[in-house]
């Protein structure tokens, strides 16, 4: 569902002050003033950046998982503490430098379950690793991936926004226009997979899918995607930067044959013809035919619904498509409000506890003195 006007203008604000935070940030670190920490807690784990380092180690921790499991945060607590800790120290980073994390969509389905178990997970991570976490809305989240998706390509991004599909949601990120939503490539398959087969198991077997399957799917995803275009407000064009299309969706292509793929990259044509090919088939018969291993063959079609489906919710026939590392940390580090927050954290817990994602959008310098 697209985002209420409140949060969209928020997430347009951060976008456009971005460049501005970016350059300042950069001649700081440079002077080797005021150093930054930065964690990505994504859902499937933790990316760590610094602003006078180019290092980005990482830790693998299932959020989801835990999530699905019906665990809360208590499985992940403990991991989370040791990467906060240990990251820092693996790839060098300044002990002095101020830290923030930020969490997306499984920090925001953690509030949904259970707010007071987020707060009380998010206080103990605090007390023992001294890097303050927040929870940010999806617009901020876009924000960042158009932030991290510029600085990466510099020249070479050429259209108006960038396509980021992570593991618990997607955005559409562009300059002055974002959408956002929680169906990111397991969370989407999770809802095809209780929807049409009436299993939680992601990934459940979705294969082999008849022509009133395919239908359902995509009225499935067209029903959730219907605030694309009153969101992103105008002609647009995207770039696809994230794992599912750049290692799943355009190499099968290019194996399954008969898609033109040209300088303006994949056409959803082709795609569609690549969903109607593979539906009727056995996940194994579409690893052969694709040349993918059987665990990334099982999140294909499923991945090619959605983007056709994004492609058409946005009225874009080609989607261009780059192979880049895309994380938050670009956006994150420049992120004054994030930092403000993490001073003020004891105001920004109990205010997350009460409105969830919306905290972060409040002002820090409202809270009462520390």
């Amino acid at each position: 569902m697209a985002f209420p006007e409140r949060r969209r203008r928020a997430a347009l604000g951060l976008g456009l002050g971005l460049g501005l935070a970016l350059a300042l940030l950069a001649t700081a670190a440079a002077a080797g003033e005021g150093c930054r920490v930065a964690f990505d807690i994504g859902s499937s784990g933790i990316r760590a950046g610094a602003s006078n380092s180019s290092a980005i180690p990482q830790a693998d921790i299932d959020y989801l998982g835990a999530l699905w499991a019906g665990n809360g945060m208590r499985d992940t607590v403990a991991p989370t503490i040791a990467a906060l800790r240990e990251l820092p120290q693996r790839a060098g980073f300044d002990a002095g430098c101020e830290r923030v994390g930020v969490g997306f969509s499984a920090l925001r389905l953690a509030w949904q379950q259970d707010a007071g178990d987020l707060q009380t997970a998010l206080a103990r991570i605090r007390t023992d690793s001294g890097v303050a976490v927040l929870v940010v809305p999806q617009g901020t989240e876009g924000a960042y991936a158009y932030a991290g998706a510029k600085r990466a390509l510099g020249e070479k991004f050429t259209t108006s926004h960038v396509l980021d599909i992570g593991g618990g949601s997607l955005q559409i990120a562009g300059e002055s226009s974002s959408f956002g939503a929680p169906l990111g490539q397991k969370l989407w398959q999770r809802l095809l997979c209780r929807q049409l087969r009436a299993a939680d198991a992601t990934p459940c077997a979705l294969q082999p899918m008849n022509a009133d399957d395919v239908a359902a799917a995509r009225a499935i995803a067209a029903g959730n995607l219907q605030g694309v275009a009153s969101a992103l407000a105008g002609p647009v064009s995207m770039t696809a930067t994230s794992r599912p299309v750049t290692r799943g969706i355009l190499p099968a292509l290019k194996r399954l044959g008969g898609a033109r793929i040209g300088p303006r990259g994949l056409q959803r044509a082709d795609i569609g013809a690549a969903i109607d090919r593979i539906a009727p088939l056995t996940v194994a018969k579409t690893a052969e035919l694709a040349g993918s291993p059987a665990n990334h063959a099982a999140y294909l079609l499923s991945d090619l619904l959605l983007v056709e489906a994004l492609m058409r919710a946005s009225g874009v026939e080609h989607l261009k498509v780059a192979e880049i590392e895309l994380n938050n940390l670009t956006g994150l580090l420049a992120d004054d409000r994030a930092f403000e927050w993490g001073r003020h954290y004891d105001c920004y817990l109990d205010r997350l506890r009460r409105t969830g994602e919306q905290a972060y959008l409040s002002d820090p310098s409202s809270c009462p003195p520390r």
